[in-house]
């Protein structure tokens, strides 16, 4: 009897999970640093809130038409590059053949078994094959405007509710610490979760977003305290 062998990757996630976390990471670290900064700033929570809340749309709207746009140009990319494998397919089909088989030969194969599994493939799917094997295009990674944007702007506003909510419960006084104090933590999470997710290290990944998280928030007070006591 023969057991079929099942093998769990993380290739697959590598489309999604790449927009979800840039989404989330830059949503805490945006609006947080808006948050910090407006307050350092001596400015009232109202206001803060309404900053906090128009950077949450703008920054979500953005990172969705960036997504978008710089996948779709992946997305073009490929589309224009599988036409052009199927223009050559259809014009001479047994240079195709001789392609694919050096490919193979250069992977290792000898010559003869090359040339039948080229010839294989080929008598199957000869447009996939050579997706795949020429221009590494595969249905896993291939890429997904949509899908990218619309994890974008969700993860964005997923990660901007966290230091907009903990300005919107915190003392008056204490807006900028419980929002900065809470999009650590929050970033620590994040950074270990996609590390996680990835296959790489969890304390590696939650140390470098948070560093570059407090960078930013720690940047932005300042520049809020200068302009604060200036105003």
């Amino acid at each position: 009897m023969v057991h079929m062998h099942r093998e769990l990757h993380r290739a697959g996630r590598i489309g999604w999970l790449r927009a979800a976390v840039l989404g989330a990471n830059d949503g805490t670290i945006s609006v947080a640093s808006l948050v910090v900064g407006v307050a350092a700033a001596g400015t009232h929570q109202s206001s803060i809130l309404l900053t906090g809340v128009a950077g949450l749309v703008a920054g979500a709207m953005s990172m969705a038409a960036g997504e978008y746009v710089s996948v779709q140009s992946q997305a073009d990319t490929e589309k224009a590059d599988i036409e052009k494998e199927k223009r050559e397919l259809k014009i001479d089909p047994e240079r195709e053949l001789d392609e694919l088989t050096s490919i193979y030969v250069n992977r290792g194969l000898d010559q003869p078994l090359a040339r039948l599994v080229a010839e294989r493939l080929m008598s199957s799917d000869a447009l996939g094959t050579h997706a795949r094997d020429e221009l590494g295009i595969t249905e896993t990674l291939r890429a997904r405007p949509i899908q990218a944007a619309c994890a974008s702007a969700v993860s964005f506003v997923s990660g901007a509710i966290i230091p907009l909510a903990a300005a919107w419960v915190a003392p008056p006084t204490r807006v900028a610490a419980v929002s900065s104090a809470t999009a650590l933590v929050t970033l620590v999470i994040l950074g270990g979760t996609a590390a996680y997710a990835g296959g790489a290290s969890v304390a590696k990944g939650a140390v470098r977003v948070a560093f570059w998280g407090a960078l930013a928030m720690g940047l932005t007070a300042g520049v809020g305290k200068l302009f604060g006591a200036a105003v």
